[in-house]
């Protein structure tokens, strides 16, 4: 049976004109931990856009060097750099190839890219990518409907939770913020 490595839950939470992005720090291998601190979250344009990643590093690294000339190439216009993203992605043979997806923010915007080609935009002010982000997901909804906590403390809760939860998630988190 192929191993394949295993990681990630990259979360984004939106609320009051405040946008959180977490990442933890582990990657899997099989039932090694290879790495318990890697960085998973990157700022980008300036730092007004920040992408976080889940799957294959490399193949990651590579989308972050493609994302960031779309940013370039449309003066860091988010919804139209991830879908000329989007297209190269599922049309470029290579690129097709890649399994990695990607968590992307501005301040006003975020969506979620995948290697079939897809964009998708949230319709709740959560996002979540990776093998933990089921139980992120399902705690920051929870605590963005039923609490009146700041995007901060409901990303730190709901990373907690699926720290707590997934076997391919840690407690070492990195957290960027954008206004």
């Amino acid at each position: 049976m192929k191993q394949r490595i295993r990681s990630t839950t990259v979360l984004c939470v939106r609320r009051d004109g405040k946008t959180v992005m977490a990442a933890d720090g582990q990657v899997t291998f099989g039932g090694e931990v290879l790495k318990a601190n890697a960085k998973k979250l990157r700022r980008l344009y300036n730092d007004k856009i920040v992408a976080g990643f889940a799957g294959s590093t490399a193949d990651a690294f590579s989308l972050f060097s493609r994302f960031e000339a779309k940013l370039e190439q449309f003066n860091g216009n988010l919804p139209r750099s991830v879908v000329e993203l989007a297209k190269d992605w599922r049309t470029d043979k290579i690129l097709r190839h890649l399994e990695a997806m990607l968590l992307v923010a501005d301040a006003k915007n975020t969506f979620i890219l995948s290697g079939n080609g897809d964009v998708i935009e949230p319709d709740e002010q959560v996002a979540s990518i990776g093998s933990g982000a089921p139980y992120a997901l399902s705690a920051a909804t929870a605590l963005l409907r039923h609490t009146k906590l700041g995007s901060r403390a409901i990303t730190e809760e709901a990373m907690r939770i699926a720290a707590d939860t997934c076997i391919y998630t840690n407690q070492n988190i990195i957290y960027e913020e954008l206004a």
